[in-house]
């Protein structure tokens, strides 16, 4: 990591904690649950990056692969063709720092040869097992995400959740990699129950014991439809959950629309005070 780079990691994780932060979502991919296909080339990713800093994002993370339930992967060489040019455009001509959404860890690698200061990988150090090793090297902040290869609605999710983040913390410690460049996400969608979503917002609490930021990934999921009583998951439905988590111990949030949510999180933090 080049020297510019590690002074915006340091500062942003600085931030941390001083308000809501919001991680502004470019996916460049044809089939992503939301927005796929909408920024599927350099250029239109490019400039949604550059719309979602001016609205107040403070880091972007790019995604060149869709991690939808029911998504078939793709391989590397295409993954990388689909970010790399994103981020080398985007080096150095945004304020905010870049995140790569990967649990690659050849992507992670390149994306900070590219310039991202953080790894969100969305398996939290526990399916590439390089990855470990590619976030200590390079010197990279790293989001461990909860996920499981199913849905169980019979198992108590937050218990599982702490189950995996212990595994991934005892895998970053044994590769090196400093504790308190490490936020925590409970993994809001990926092979969980409507309920349980839910029960991992509303027990976000429970996880202020590892000393580390959480960060949640709500946006747009299908699971708000039933937190209203219907089947959209609205930008409303979002805010409301995103403040809710907010309420209960989260501190980064990342989202599609980031304009709206940066309102909603300054009324909030003024009647907080």
């Amino acid at each position: 990591m080049r020297p510019i780079q590690g002074a915006k990691r340091d500062a942003f994780l600085r931030r941390i904690g001083t308000r809501p932060l919001l991680m502004g979502i470019v996916n460049v991919t044809p089939d992503s649950f939301f927005d796929g296909g909408q920024f599927f080339n350099t250029n239109l990713a490019c400039k949604q990056a550059k719309r979602l800093a001016d609205e107040g994002a403070d880091i972007i993370d790019i995604g060149g692969e869709t991690k939808r339930p029911g998504s078939m992967p793709i391989p590397l060489e295409e993954e990388l063709a689909r970010i790399e040019p994103v981020l080398a455009a985007l080096d150095g001509a945004l304020d905010v720092p870049l995140s790569i959404d990967t649990d690659k860890a050849d992507v992670a690698a390149r994306a900070v040869d590219l310039g991202a200061i953080l790894i969100n990988d969305v398996w939290g150090l526990q399916k590439d097992p390089a990855m470990a090793g590619v976030v200590a090297q390079t010197g990279a902040a790293l989001v461990i995400m909860h996920n499981r290869a199913d849905k169980d609605p019979n198992i108590d999710i937050m218990a599982d959740i702490r189950r995996f983040f212990d595994r991934s913390l005892t895998i970053a410690a044994g590769a090196g990699i400093p504790h308190n460049r490490i936020i925590l996400d409970p993994g809001i969608g990926f092979a969980k129950t409507s309920q349980q979503n839910i029960d991992a917002i509303k027990r976000l609490s429970e996880l202020r014991d590892y000393a580390l930021p959480i960060l949640v990934g709500a946006s747009r999921k299908a699971f708000l439809g039933s937190t209203s009583g219907g089947s959209e998951a609205s930008l409303i439905g979002s805010i409301g959950v995103n403040l809710a988590a907010a309420g209960n111990g989260a501190s980064l949030f990342r989202v599609h629309e980031v304009a709206a949510h940066a309102i909603a999180f300054k009324a909030y933090e003024a009647l907080r005070g």
